[in-house]
């Protein structure tokens, strides 16, 4: 029983789709946020989108032997390559019929996402005999996690929210809300910079650690945490309500676990416990909202 558990486990986090679900739950937390009721077409989109986009990002930077890696996830994802592939495909081929359920306005935004994605990982730029990827830009990478993961959560259910429902929503709480939410999953995403400092260092992948060092890298995430917070307070509704608690328990935890990565390297706490709090976040604004 234990064995198949953890084979379960690894499946759940090593495929991605446990990444997948945190994309779901960040676009429940903004459907709470703007008092939509959820539009599952967007969360199947987020889905099944996350679920490709990483996939994809994997399989095109294929080591030549994945076996070697010093990383759990390559070992299991490239030991499964035909299930991966699978997944991967099944994943691009149900986005298909999800596009066209969507408003124009989302469609647009797609598109636009679906370039930022494609290009993050892809070699489409070449200097010389040397192909790279928008990810290879100096400074790029993170910017491009934190950007098009922020106008996915929030512009997507926004949009159909919009659409479907005729919520009016200020353009100022859309721009407070993407920036909170970018301020937020930039500083998730820098841990796993760190953890990959050597590997990315060793291919020249110039990430925020390999460019400005570890201990700064840390601060940073700290600094965006500290900004979201900060923003949080100072553009909260009238009073502190459930939502507000929630989510500002989920920051001080996530700096928490940010800084205890420091001195733990192992694959699961990252991609559980790091990766865990966007759904957490979902999951306690439920619990808060039932008690207060």
């Amino acid at each position: 029983m234990r064995k198949l558990f953890y084979a379960a486990f690894d499946f759940l986090l090593f495929s991605n789709l446990f990444m997948a679900f945190c994309a779901v739950a960040q676009a429940l937390v903004t459907f709470i946020l703007i008092g939509a009721k959820p539009v599952y077409p967007v969360l199947a989109i987020l889905f099944c989108s996350t679920l490709f986009i990483y996939n994809f990002s994997i399989l095109i930077t294929k080591p030549q032997h994945p076996e070697l890696s010093p990383f759990k996830r390559v070992h299991w994802f490239f030991a499964r390559y035909k299930l991966m592939v699978a997944i991967t495909i099944i994943s691009a081929i149900l986005l298909l019929p999800l596009f066209f359920w969507v408003s124009p306005q989302s469609k647009i935004l797609l598109v636009l996402l679906s370039v930022l994605s494609i290009g993050y990982g892809m070699p489409l730029f070449s200097v010389g005999k040397q192909k790279f990827g928008l990810r290879n830009i100096p400074g790029l990478k993170l910017l491009l996690i934190g950007l098009t993961w922020a106008l996915s959560i929030v512009l997507l259910p926004i949009f159909e929210a919009q659409h479907l429902q005729h919520l009016a929503i200020s353009k100022t709480d859309i721009l407070l809300l993407t920036a909170k939410r970018f301020l937020f999953i930039t500083a998730m995403a820098i841990p796993f910079d760190i953890r990959d400092l050597f590997h990315d260092r060793k291919v020249g992948l110039k990430t925020i650690p390999v460019v400005f060092g570890e201990k700064n890298a840390y601060l940073l995430c700290q600094i965006l945490l500290a900004g979201y917070l900060v923003l949080l307070f100072f553009f909260r509704e009238p009073d502190f309500n459930s939502n507000f608690f929630a989510l500002a328990i989920t920051i001080v935890l996530a700096s928490w676990l940010i800084f205890r990565s420091n001195f733990i390297k192992n694959e699961y706490y990252y991609f559980f416990y790091v990766d865990g709090v966007l759904i957490l976040q979902y999951v306690l604004m439920l619990v808060f909202k039932s008690i207060i």
